[in-house]
């Protein structure tokens, strides 16, 4: 953790600032502390570089799992490609995204993947996650400028309302026992005049009947065994590929048909194994931005992707 953190995060119980307390320090980073609350007198631990605002991984304990076994594929630094930095364009609304000076939050940072592309185009993130993949991405970019991480709920973040320029939440919410209420509090750290994005998994009816059967299956098996079982995606990519045979095949369990084996396993991986996985409809959650204070709000390309602009308390939210 870096001491400039000080600046953002908060007691998440009484919403006092914290001070600072350090037992180890490595090239300016707090590897080992804690933050003590002005307010309440609570003290939060700082292990491994990472402070720790909660005591489990609850619900998303399979993340905690993934993003370190997978701690680097997504990476665009590390795979040399710029697919997630194409994945924040998607669903933040394309390359005219400005950055640069910015606070933005990270809601559920995972191993890092956007946070990454946001500190490098001159963004101070703040990247929270409710489990240890905050590990994951601190091991590869926790040290850089501009990036600072937490293990954090995001029902009870240790940050300030209405202060973040720029907020994303990519893949997460619906992870969450209440993808609503976990919409309105990312909503609520947005500044009037501040930019909201998300995408969600869409509900597409029968389509998903197959696989939410075997998931009721996957998520009670242990993720190691899943682990196993969701490599047999690398080898079956191949007759999946076929035509008609593999239509039906992925009709009947889904697998990820990303080209890189290391991507396709980890993907099919995340697919079986979350504990919660809720499927939205568009108009529920443009309705989510509106009545969050949100216009101007747009809709891209792929399963639910929107972004929306916080207008002040005051201003009417017309679209």
């Amino acid at each position: 953790m870096k001491p400039s953190a000080l600046e953002y995060f908060v007691c998440p119980s009484c919403k006092d600032g914290l001070d600072l307390r350090v037992e180890t320090t490595e090239g300016g980073e707090v590897i080992a502390g804690g933050l003590l609350s002005r307010g309440c007198g609570r003290e939060y631990p700082i292990v491994g570089g990472v402070p720790r605002f909660v005591d489990s991984q609850a619900y998303a304990s399979s993340f905690g799992f993934q993003w370190n076994r997978f701690a680097r594929v997504q990476l665009d630094s590390f795979n040399g490609t710029r697919q997630s930095e194409e994945a924040l364009e998607a669903t933040t609304g394309g390359k005219g995204v400005d950055y640069e000076g910015k606070l933005v939050l990270d809601a559920g940072v995972g191993a890092g993947r956007y946070a990454e592309i946001v500190a490098a185009k001159g963004g101070e993130v703040i990247g929270i996650d409710l489990t240890t993949a905050v590990d994951a991405a601190w091991e590869s970019i926790g040290r850089r400028e501009r990036v600072h991480l937490a293990q954090a709920d995001i029902f009870a973040m240790p940050l300030r309302e209405a202060s973040f320029d720029r907020a994303y939440s990519i893949g997460v919410l619906h992870h969450t026992p209440d993808t609503r209420a976990a919409f309105e509090r990312v909503a609520a750290m947005v500044k009037p005049g501040g930019g909201l994005a998300v995408y969600l998994y869409a509900r597409n009816g029968l389509a998903q009947r197959f696989p939410d059967a075997i998931r009721k299956i996957t998520t009670r098996l242990p993720v190691r065994a899943m682990l196993a079982i969701s490599s047999l995606a690398v080898p079956l990519y191949y007759p999946y590929r076929v035509p008609r045979v593999g239509r039906m095949l992925y009709t009947l369990c889904p697998i990820s048909m990303h080209a890189d084996w290391r991507w396709r396993w980890l993907d099919t991986f995340d697919w079986y194994t979350p504990h919660y996985q809720w499927k939205l409809l568009y108009p529920e959650v443009f309705r989510w931005f509106r009545e969050n204070g949100f216009r101007d709000v747009e809709i891209f390309e792929g399963p639910i992707r929107m972004r929306g602009l916080k207008v002040a308390a005051d201003a009417p939210a017309a679209n």
